[in-house]
């Protein structure tokens, strides 16, 4: 259960926060739908960056998650979308591509969001070209220093686009750009295709269980055991790892006997590390855990010890 934003009647005729009324109670989703229909108009839809600089910036005290009236209508066909709201798609693998054929001609295509490929952002009049991020990466990425991933046709026909992106494909046959599909649909009816999923949501656990019980757990209800890629992920898992229960939560690292190499379960390599150097020398059936005080810095454990555990979530459509 979560507080919840709903959206106020004719706001048409209204701008900024005063769209969205904050509802400082308890609800589930469904719960909060029906009390946003009944009093308001609906839950609240998020239709471009401005909405969501607007509510972000509102202080909420303690409160970290308040719902709004997007949903993951699974029982329905993909749709596509470009990135850039309010640019119509005419119109599995859910992230748009161009790319170069063998006869020099660029076409459309979807690969996998995860993949990491060069991609371009629009701002205003310029076309910035940037290199290898996954999708969300990218349009966060473009987000946050542009405008957007490149989206609609206009942009995608525009002569120095087109420079642009066979100058890209030379070197990298595909690129990203702002075209995704997915099965949320606001509770309005809206057909926004805007979306700001958190790139960095991990989960505690506090549940005992060994390292195979937590990965176990984790996939089947999240995404996977946490990873560790950089100082800024690890200072977002140790935040979290504080309010564990056991003096260790359990990681996505593993440490393969017969490969003799430590790896993350998300097939990520292990190049940043922060290990405990007075730990026990590799052994089988070990796993990295995290220590929840002190430094945070990572211990080899027995898989079959049991400790809380950290998942990460990624966003929906990965």
């Amino acid at each position: 259960a979560a507080q919840s934003y709903c959206r106020k009647e004719h706001t048409d005729l209204v701008s900024g926060l005063d769209q969205f009324h904050y509802i400082n109670e308890n609800k589930t989703w469904t719960e909060a739908q029906q009390y946003c229909r009944e009093k308001h108009t609906d839950l609240a839809t998020v239709t471009n960056m401005k909405d969501m600089k607007r509510l972000i910036s509102v202080s909420l005290g303690d409160i970290k998650e308040v719902w709004i009236g997007l949903y993951d209508q699974r029982n329905v066909n993909r749709a596509w979308y470009w990135s850039l709201p309010g640019v119509e798609f005419n119109k599995s693998q859910n992230c748009g591509i161009i790319w170069k054929d063998d006869s020099n001609f660029l076409k459309w295509g979807d690969l996998s969001c995860n993949d990491q490929h060069n991609f371009i952002c629009y701002n205003g009049e310029k076309i910035v070209i940037w290199f290898s991020k996954n999708w969300t990466g990218a349009q966060s990425y473009c987000r946050a220093n542009h405008t957007d991933l490149i989206s609609g046709m206009k942009q995608l026909q525009d002569g120095e686009v087109n420079k642009g992106l066979n100058l890209m494909t030379a070197n990298s046959r595909y690129i990203f750009i702002g075209l995704f599909s997915d099965t949320w649909r606001w509770s309005d009816g809206n057909s926004s295709s805007f979306r700001h999923w958190n790139l960095h949501t991990v989960i505690l656990i506090k549940e005992n269980k060994t390292w195979e019980d937590a990965l176990n757990y984790c996939r089947e209800n999240h995404h996977g055991l946490v990873t560790i890629t950089d100082s800024d992920e690890q200072r977002l898992v140790q935040q979290i790892a504080q309010f564990a229960s056991t003096p260790f939560v359990w990681t996505g690292l593993h440490y393969a006997c017969t490969l003799d190499l430590w790896f993350w379960v998300s097939d990520e390599v292990v190049i940043y590390k922060n290990w405990n150097q007075d730990g026990p020398m590799d052994d089988c059936d070990m796993s990295g855990a995290m220590e929840t005080g002190g430094k945070h810095q990572w211990f080899k454990k027995n898989d079959p010890e049991k400790f809380n555990f950290i998942c990460s979530q990624h966003p929906p459509g990965e």
